[in-house]
């Protein structure tokens, strides 16, 4: 196991009508005048944006608000939402909504105190050193970022999705209440579940020896997605289904699971493309690119691969074959995606073979190698977004 340093200072409110606790953790957190952050109509049809808004008259707090956060949040609105906190003298940022809010709102944290272009952050020209404080109400399990320092964001400009990071970006509160959850369609459900598996995968794909704690943390979660989602896909009201996938989202993305040990991402990186380029579900676009990869991988490495057989999908260890053990249980996962309702293929998420180059060349820019768990280079990502162009 590596050296390591963690630190993850989120208060979890988790729970039935959580929600109505935001006033009171927004003035535990120093906030006295906030912009809630939040994407389509859905939190005005669910009642939640009411409901939170209420709580924040009943506590004299005043508030503006910024709708409008799309799937794979753009930098238009955040240039918006960074006008708007100072104009309006903002010290507190409620995202009210999935990983897309809550990501667009760290960004809008880190640029209003910052003096340049807060796409800085995630070009890699500057280092976050001040943000706003933020707290959130999440509405979807899927991307983690309700408890992690991450954020990512498709620049308008260039349709390059990039992201960065900083302890200062994890929120100071996230309400979690898995009703919230409920009215999810089945493909946002299984997207979801699909984005909290591969956050899992990108740590658990590592080269890093004698991290056995780690290890068993993401085979936990993994198991856990495996049997709770297809319970929500035949009952969405079940509340304590929703509950463990609602907190395995949380534990696979707040880097719990990722310490001490060499990460992989290069799935994630190489199906940023498709999403920033298609405007793709991440989680889709994870279900086409992350079994490809895990595919094109398991001849040059496939000692992991034999682990996530075994350990994850109880495949039996073929002694005398273990990448044969290994294909089975990339087999299994491609199974349960489909079981889910995940697509597999560009064809299916509208993706284009002519694109392949456009997108591998916005992927490396001027790097040489893309991943740790095997290094790629262009001819690699290549024929991994290749195999996906059919089944």
């Amino acid at each position: 196991m590596d050296n390591f340093t963690f630190y993850a200072p989120t208060y979890f409110d988790f729970g039935k009508g959580a929600e109505s606790h935001v006033a009171e953790l927004i003035r535990r957190f120093g906030g006295s005048r906030v912009l809630l952050h939040y994407g389509g109509g859905s939190i005005k049809k669910s009642g939640l944006y009411d409901r939170i808004t209420r709580c924040l008259e009943q506590e004299s707090i005043p508030y503006v608000t910024l709708g409008g956060v799309q799937p794979n949040p753009r930098s238009g609105l955040v240039y918006e939402g960074i006008q708007l906190c100072r104009e309006e003298k903002v010290n507190f940022i409620l995202a009210a909504g999935g990983g897309s809010t809550i990501d667009s709102a760290k960004a809008i944290a880190a640029g209003t105190p910052y003096n340049g272009d807060f796409m800085d952050f995630y070009q890699g020209k500057g280092t976050i050193e001040k943000a706003l404080p933020i707290g959130t109400v999440l509405t979807i399990a899927a991307a983690g970022s309700e408890g992690s320092p991450n954020t990512v964001i498709t620049d308008e400009k260039t349709l390059v999705k990039k992201g960065t990071k900083s302890d200062l970006l994890r929120p100071r509160f996230s309400i979690l209440n898995p009703e919230l959850t409920c009215t999810l369609s089945p493909y946002q459900t299984a997207a979801g579940a699909t984005d909290i598996m591969i956050h899992v995968c990108e740590r658990y794909f590592s080269n890093t020896e004698e991290v056995e704690i780690t290890d068993r943390l993401c085979e936990a979660v993994l198991k856990t997605i495996i049997y709770e989602t297809p319970r929500v896909m035949e009952d969405p009201g079940n509340y304590e289904a929703r509950a463990n996938i609602m907190w395995a989202g949380m534990l696979a993305h707040n880097n719990i699971c990722g310490v001490g040990r060499v990460q992989d991402w290069a799935s994630h990186h190489i199906e940023h493309e498709l999403s920033a380029l298609y405007d793709v579900t991440h989680g889709a676009g994870l279900a086409v690119i992350a079994p490809r990869w895990m595919r094109y991988v398991l001849h040059t490495n496939p000692h992991k691969l034999v682990d996530f057989a075994v350990r994850v999908w109880d495949i039996p260890l073929n002694e005398t074959d273990p990448g044969a053990t290994a294909l089975q249980g990339i087999e299994k996962f491609e199974a349960f995606l489909r079981q889910i309702g995940m697509p597999s293929t560009f064809e299916e998420i509208g993706a284009r073979r002519e694109d392949i180059g456009l997108m591998t060349d916005k992927l490396f820019g001027n790097r040489e190698t893309e991943g740790n768990y095997v290094k790629l280079r262009r001819d690699d990502v290549v024929k991994i977004y290749e195999s996906a162009v059919s089944g």
